[in-house]
C-alpha cells in the first residue's frame, strides 16, 4: 500500500528529500547540458549553410606561410574581430579543408569541434550581446583541391592564386562566408625570397628575414570573403596611372610582361569609360592578375581581377571580345564588389550589370551591335528561364556543382532586362538610376527589392509590374519598342554556367 507521509520518520523524509534533490539536480544538469554542435547558416535560399548568425565581422587579419611547394598545406593564422549581435554560448565559423591547431577567444584558449563545414567554437564563458569578440585560429590552408569542390586556392604553374566565388573562401580560411557580412582585410604572406606575393588593397610593408619575405596588404574598403585574392608566384608587378591619379597595378608572369603589355595599357581608358557611365571608380587601386592556370573563368576579386593568361596570348579571340571581357570584370568593381548582393538570389545585380557594360562597351568601341546582341538574347531567353529560373529567382545549384548557379539567365538574361528597362524609362533616366545605385549602396550590400524601389523612384512611376514580369516571371515579357522580337522554343536555349 502507499506509504503515508505521516508515517515517515524525519530521518526517512530527509533521505527521500536528498534523493529527490539529486534526481531534480540530475534533470537540471541534463537540461542544461550543451546540445551537440551543428552547422548553422543565415538562411540563404541558394546556400543555406553559408554565413552564421549572432555576430558581425568587422575585420580579418590573415597570415599565410608558403614554402615554395604548391602541393603542400600553408601554415596560417586567421584573426577575426567582430561584435556579437546576440548572446552566444558558441560561435560558428565557416571552415573546411584545413586542420585547426588551436583557437583563442578574447585571448583565452577555447574548445572547438567541427560540424559539417563549420568550425564550432565554445569560449570559456558565454558572450553577451553587443560585446567585442576576437577569435584567433591557427590552422593549415590546403591548396590541393577537394575533388568534389571547385575553387579556393588555384594552383598555377609557378604558385597560387585564389578563386573563392561563390561559397569556397572557407576552404582557405575560417570566416563568415557570405557577402552580406563584409569586412576590412589585412593580409600577410610569407614566401621564399624568389617569389612575389600580392593581395587585395594596397601594400603596407615588405619585411625580409633570412631567406623569406613577408608581404603585407590592407584594404581601404570593406570586402566580401568571396572576393579575397592572394597571388604567390614568380611574377612582375607593373604600375601605371589611371584617371585622377588612380594607382593601377598589374600582376603578371615575369617572363611574359612584354607580350601582355599591349592589353594592360588599355585599363586606364576602360576605367575612364566606365566612370562616365556610372561614376567614380570605387576603390583604392585596380589591376589585372594574369595567371598561368586553367580555371575556365575570369573573376572579379576586389581591386585585382583574376584572368587566365591564355585569354591574352593564344589569339583565339578577336580584340573587341577580349577587351569586353576586361570591361566585364572591371564593371564588377562597382556592381558586385562595392555594391554586393545581400543574398545569392541577387546575383543578377552583379552579373547582369557586368554583362550589360561588357555589351555596351563592345557596341561603342568594337562595332558589335548592342541591339543585335539583345535580340539574340531575347530569342534564347525563355529557354534560359526554363533551365535556370528567372534572373532574380535562379534555380538551386545542382548537387555537387554549386558553380552551376552561374547560368545564362543571370548573365545575358539579366542584361536583357536592363535593356528592356532602358527602353521602358528612357536612356537619361536609366543612366541616372545606374549612377544613383552605386552611389547609394557604395561599400554596402543591396537586394533586388532595393533596385526595384530605386528604379521606380527614379522613373517617377510604379515599375512593380514591369519587374514582376522581367525579373520573376517564367516567360519573357514583350520587349518595349520591339514588339516583333520572338523567343525561340524552350528546348533551343540550354546554355552553360559561367563565373566572373
Amino acid at each position: 500500500m502507499p506509504l503515508s507521509l505521516r508515517s515517515v520518520t524525519p530521518r526517512v523524509r530527509r533521505a527521500q528529500a536528498a534523493l529527490l534533490a539529486c534526481a531534480v539536480s540530475g534533470c537540471l544538469i541534463a537540461a542544461s547540458a550543451p546540445s551537440p554542435a551543428v552547422p548553422l547558416g543565415i538562411g540563404d535560399r541558394l546556400y543555406p549553410t553559408l554565413g552564421n548568425p549572432g555576430y558581425d565581422v568587422r575585420s580579418y587579419d590573415l597570415s599565410f606561410t608558403y614554402t615554395g611547394d604548391n602541393s603542400k598545406p600553408l601554415a596560417a593564422v586567421t584573426t577575426i574581430d567582430a561584435r556579437t549581435t546576440q548572446r552566444l554560448e558558441r560561435v560558428n565559423l565557416d571552415f573546411a579543408h584545413g586542420t585547426v591547431e588551436s583557437v583563442d577567444v578574447n585571448g583565452a584558449p577555447a574548445d572547438f569541434t567541427e560540424a559539417g563545414e563549420d568550425l564550432v567554437i565554445t569560449p570559456a564563458a558565454p558572450l553577451p550581446a553587443g560585446s567585442l569578440l576576437r577569435i584567433t585560429v591557427r590552422h593549415t590552408s590546403d591548396p590541393v583541391s577537394d575533388k568534389d569542390r571547385q575553387g579556393g586556392w588555384v594552383r598555377t604553374d609557378d604558385g597560387l592564386a585564389m578563386a573563392n566565388q561563390a561559397d569556397v573562401a572557407h576552404l582557405v580560411f575560417p570566416c563568415n562566408d557570405h557577402p552580406s557580412d563584409k569586412a576590412m582585410f589585412t593580409i600577410h604572406v610569407t614566401t621564399p625570397d624568389d617569389y612575389t606575393a600580392v593581395a587585395n588593397g594596397v601594400p603596407v610593408s615588405t619585411r625580409r628575414s633570412g631567406r623569406t619575405t613577408t608581404w603585407t596588404y590592407r584594404t581601404q574598403h570593406p570586402m566580401a570573403t568571396e572576393l579575397t585574392q592572394v597571388s604567390i608566384g614568380r611574377t612582375a608587378v607593373l604600375h601605371r596611372q589611371g584617371p585622377h591619379g588612380l594607382p593601377v597595378r598589374d600582376v603578371v608572369p615575369a617572363k611574359d610582361q612584354a607580350q601582355l603589355e599591349p592589353w594592360l595599357e588599355k585599363t586606364p581608358d576602360q576605367i575612364a569609360w566606365l566612370e562616365k557611365k556610372v561614376g567614380p571608380y570605387p576603390f583604392e587601386t585596380y589591376g589585372l592578375l594574369i595567371t598561368q592556370a586553367r580555371t575556365g573563368f575570369e573573376l572579379e576579386t576586389q581591386t585585382l581581377s583574376l584572368f587566365e593568361e591564355h585569354v591574352f596570348t593564344e589569339h583565339a579571340y578577336p580584340t573587341w571580345y577580349v577587351e569586353s571581357i576586361m570591361v566585364h570584370e572591371l564593371s564588377h568593381q562597382w556592381f558586385g564588389d562595392s555594391v554586393s548582393p545581400r543574398t545569392w538570389s541577387d546575383v543578377w545585380l552583379n552579373e547582369g550589370h557586368a554583362t550589360w557594360y561588357e555589351a555596351l562597351y563592345a557596341d561603342e568601341t568594337g562595332h558589335q551591335s548592342l541591339e543585335a546582341r539583345m535580340k539574340a538574347a531575347y530569342a534564347l531567353s525563355d529557354g534560359w528561364r526554363a533551365s535556370g529560373g528567372p534572373p532574380a529567382e535562379p534555380k538551386l545549384p545542382e548537387p555537387g556543382r554549386k558553380i552551376s548557379l552561374f547560368r545564362p539567365s543571370v548573365y545575358d538574361g539579366a542584361a536583357l532586362m536592363l535593356y528592356a528597362l532602358r527602353q521602358k524609362i528612357g536612356a537619361p533616366a536609366f543612366q541616372r538610376l545606374e549612377r544613383a545605385w552605386v552611389a547609394l549602396h557604395h561599400d554596402s550590400t543591396a537586394s533586388t527589392a532595393d533596385f526595384e524601389r530605386l528604379a521606380s523612384d527614379t522613373a517617377g512611376r510604379d515599375l512593380g509590374p514591369f519587374f514582376r514580369d522581367w525579373l520573376h516571371g517564367e516567360k519573357t515579357p514583350p520587349m518595349p519598342g520591339h514588339p516583333d522580337w520572338k523567343s525561340d522554343p524552350v528546348d533551343s536555349a540550354k546554355g552553360t554556367e559561367q563565373v566572373g
